[in-house]
């Protein structure tokens, strides 16, 4: 199976950037959710959702399109999180908005547009162009963490603290939405604007499930995100089910079994500790 999908250009590419996609997700999504700015990835899934129903409806290149707004949307999402006490109530009016307009957007533009690749995703919409930004993304993510690691974790844990030390803490905070604003505009290309927030969210809940430290909870994030990948890929070619749903429902399934090892560690050590 594996030599037949190396076979077709169009999956080695799908597979190249759910690689990167995944990888690169994972990282930030260590930081969005010690945070608490997970919901910030659902935001700007709906978001570029109607970034592509507007690119439809006027004809105009998707990617043109979609990641100025996307982007733009990035930073003023995290910076309503940052300084509103109702950034979460401001995030789902935002993405609720985004995801209705693109929708009659799409109805509007005609049958020609395939809901269903927007929704959920498309391997045959992966082109070249998403490959080399995957790439670039995924460069650019690893670069930030192992050159500004300290300067990172200082700000995912305590910004007031960062920014009293002389830490930039807003151009980090840049950084990391630009990144994820990046990331999901390329990873709704497979897994579409509802599931591509899962990326973000699911490796950095498993990790925490496993491992304490801020190092390995990104290690064992990133490892549990290219694993899972790979694993609904090929599960999804070989049974012919739906890629993105098949990826998220692999991710369900290690975050079940993190948990159920995290209640067996505490049972354990409550009976050692009697």
């Amino acid at each position: 199976m594996i030599i037949e999908i190396l076979s077709y250009p169009f999956l080695v590419r799908a597979l190249l950037v759910g690689l990167f996609v995944s990888l690169s997700a994972s990282l930030l999504g260590v930081s969005l959710v010690l945070r608490r700015f997970s919901m910030i990835g659902d935001g700007l899934s709906h978001v570029g959702f109607g970034a592509l129903g507007i690119s439809a409806l006027l004809s105009l290149q998707p990617m043109a399109v979609t990641i100025p707004v996307v982007v733009l949307s990035a930073f003023v999402l995290l910076r309503l999180s940052e300084r509103s006490k109702g950034g979460d109530s401001s995030i789902a009016l935002i993405s609720s908005s985004a995801l209705a307009l693109g929708v009659v957007a799409v109805s509007v533009a005609g049958v020609n547009t395939d809901l269903n690749a927007f929704l959920f995703g498309s391997i045959l919409s992966v082109s070249r162009t998403d490959g080399i930004i995957a790439a670039v993304i995924s460069i650019l993510t690893l670069f930030s963490y192992l050159a500004f690691y300290h300067r990172i974790y200082a700000v995912t844990f305590d910004p007031s603290f960062a920014k009293a030390t002389g830490i930039n803490t807003s151009l980090y905070t840049a950084l990391l939405s630009l990144l994820t604003a990046l990331t999901i505009v390329v990873g709704m290309r497979i897994l579409g604007s509802l599931l591509i927030s899962s990326l973000i969210i699911f490796p950095a809940a498993v990790a925490m499930k496993l491992r304490k430290t801020y190092l390995s909870v990104s290690v064992t994030a990133a490892l549990e995100a290219v694993s899972a990948f790979l694993l609904g890929f090929f599960v999804s070619y070989g049974l012919s089910l739906p890629t993105g749903a098949s990826i998220v429902i692999i991710h369900m399934v290690f975050y079940l079994l993190s948990s159920l090892w995290k209640s067996c560690q505490t049972r354990f050590r409550g009976h050692r500790g009697d």
